[in-house]
């Protein structure tokens, strides 16, 4: 099936869009990318900063403390000190980038789902077109057929084994065949209930052989296309 203009449309746009998400992922990696390594340099010159004045206060609490109180006192277990909640951690926070992309990513699906019903319903209106189209020409083959039967029905008994009479009588066949192939059928009508659906009454008969609601006769024969009525039979009902 070839590509509609619209559908290349959509292809294109849905192929910027994708380009479009690239795009941004990879600038908002690298802004990300920066904003941590920032954040990591300022820690470490705080942590830095920290050990530093550490060690400047553990060197003047030795050089106060004279040696003997060094090896007569035993070291007094330090009290654990309450932990600080350190002011450089990272609050958690929702990752925007993830959230782009999952925004981006819906989008796109959304586009998707979209293009696949716009598809499958261009199909199935194409398919009701061409079968429109396929009824139309075979309601006008019909009236031929209607001709070659007439025509068969006059020929006398006598010239029915000619050359010319038989001739026609296979190109009628053969015309007949065809329909049944592209799936034209003829209607049953007569001994049949009457069908408003498939029969249509131009008039009422008296009959013995048949009960009253019955079609007694068909004056025209009908047709159907697959599960459509081509034509309606033309027939009388007895009453």
């Amino acid at each position: 099936m070839s590509n509609t203009p619209k559908d290349k449309n959509i292809s294109e746009e849905s192929k910027e869009v994708l380009e479009n998400i690239m795009e941004e992922l990879e600038q908002e990696a690298a802004e990300k990318a920066a904003e941590k390594e920032s954040e990591e340099k300022v820690s470490e010159e705080k942590n830095e900063a920290s050990e530093k004045t550490e060690d400047v206060k553990t060197s003047d609490k030795t050089e106060d403390v004279k040696p003997e109180e060094k090896t007569s006192e035993k070291p007094e277990k330090a009290e654990e000190a309450p932990k600080k909640k350190n002011p450089f951690a990272r609050k958690e926070k929702k990752d925007p980038l993830k959230e782009k992309v999952d925004e981006l990513n819906d989008k796109v699906m959304r586009q998707m789902a979209e293009f696949d019903n716009f598809r499958k319903r261009t199909e199935k209106e194409k398919a009701q077109m061409f079968e429109q189209g396929q009824s139309n020409v075979l309601e006008k083959l019909l009236p031929v057929i209607d001709n070659f039967e007439r025509g068969l029905a006059t020929v006398p008994e006598d010239e029915k084994d000619g050359a010319f009479a038989d001739g026609m009588n296979k190109i009628y066949k053969q015309i007949v065949k065809q329909l049944e192939d592209l799936g034209v059928t003829p209607i049953e009508a007569v001994g049949k209930e009457f069908d408003p659906n498939l029969h249509n009454a131009v008039m009422q008969v008296e009959s013995e052989e048949f009960e009253s609601g019955i079609v007694a006769q068909e004056l025209q024969k009908g047709y159907m296309f697959h599960d459509t009525v081509l034509r309606h039979s033309m027939v009388a009902v007895s009453q």
